[in-house]
């Protein structure tokens, strides 16, 4: 049977056919996209490929163009993110003062906006992109990369909330704890964060769980992906304004409203983690940007098409 038989099976053939040509975790999409060499070998070598073939080289032509612009918006959003965690040093280490531990509270709390926006922004960022940004990596080492670029995510905001809680609770005078909006939906964000963590490893790296699980759980796994990372960049956003409203209207300087460099320097930070969300959101939910299926992914239905 051609391999384009082969494709008609999986899109018109029972149910019991088609789940027999997946592998864990694969929709029928991508067995098709699997496939679409092959279709462009048969059809140039004069075999028969009729329109499936013909339009499977005109989506890997659209596909090339869609890499390469994918490729340039990849790396405009890695030097935002960049940048953005950059300037969050500068701030601190100019304005702030620096960094250090229990033995100055005042300073161990900068600690906190640099590590959450390292963590939930910026590396948990890249853990959603790099399916699409090392779309060549076999998948089972992608998810584990992204396992542990979210586990190192995950570490890094829980320190920068005891720095938080640590900066309140070990001043001369304590300050309240979780009051403000910033708090509340930071804290939401990192718990969710925690569960959206744990049923992932169960679900897509556990062994024995069946494929069709996997897949009921994918949209849902990405939904709340996204949705954390929005809650970060909104809870980041929060603080920032706090901190500079706290820090300038009430120390010895110039005023917020006077447009301080600090004032100035900490409403940029916050533009630039704007536009750096949108392009994560862009680069993440794009359909053409999806990275396609490689051949040592598909054993079964490498076996089953060769012995058709």
């Amino acid at each position: 049977m051609m391999q384009s038989e082969a494709i008609a099976v999986m899109r018109k053939g029972p149910i019991s056919q088609r789940t027999a040509l997946l592998s864990d975790g694969e929709t029928e999409d991508e067995v098709v996209e699997f496939d679409s060499c092959r279709i462009k070998r048969d059809w140039e070598s004069g075999e028969e490929g009729s329109l499936i073939g013909r339009g499977i080289i005109d989506e890997m032509e659209n596909e090339a163009q869609n890499l390469s612009f994918f490729s340039k918006l990849y790396t405009l959003t890695q030097m935002l993110g960049i940048l953005c965690v950059s300037l969050i040093g500068v701030w601190i280490g100019v304005f702030r003062g620096g960094f250090a531990w229990r033995s100055n509270p005042g300073k161990e709390f900068n600690w906190h906006p640099f590590l959450m926006v390292l963590g939930l922004v910026f590396l948990y960022a890249n853990g959603a992109l790099i399916y699409r940004g090392f779309r060549s990596e076999r998948k089972k080492k992608l998810k584990i990369i992204h396992m542990l670029m979210h586990l190192g995510a995950f570490i890094f905001s829980v320190i920068g909330l005891v720095a938080a809680f640590d900066s309140h609770n070990l001043a001369e005078k304590p300050i309240a704890n979780m009051y403000s909006l910033h708090s509340w939906l930071g804290l939401s964000v990192v718990i969710l964060f925690a569960c959206q963590w744990v049923f992932g490893l169960l679900t897509f790296l556990f062994p024995g769980l069946r494929p069709s699980v996997r897949a009921a759980y994918l949209p849902v796994h990405q939904f709340f992906g996204l949705l954390i990372f929005m809650g970060a960049i909104c809870a980041s956003l929060l603080g920032l304004t706090e901190k500079a409203i706290f820090a300038l209207n009430f120390g010895p300087g110039p005023k917020y409203s006077e447009f301080p460099s600090e004032g100035i320097l900490v409403n940029v930070i916050g533009l630039l983690l704007l536009f750096f969300a949108g392009m994560v959101v862009y680069l993440t939910s794009n359909p053409h940007f999806r990275r396609q299926t490689t051949e040592d992914e598909r054993p079964n239905y490498r076996r089953i098409v060769q012995n058709w």
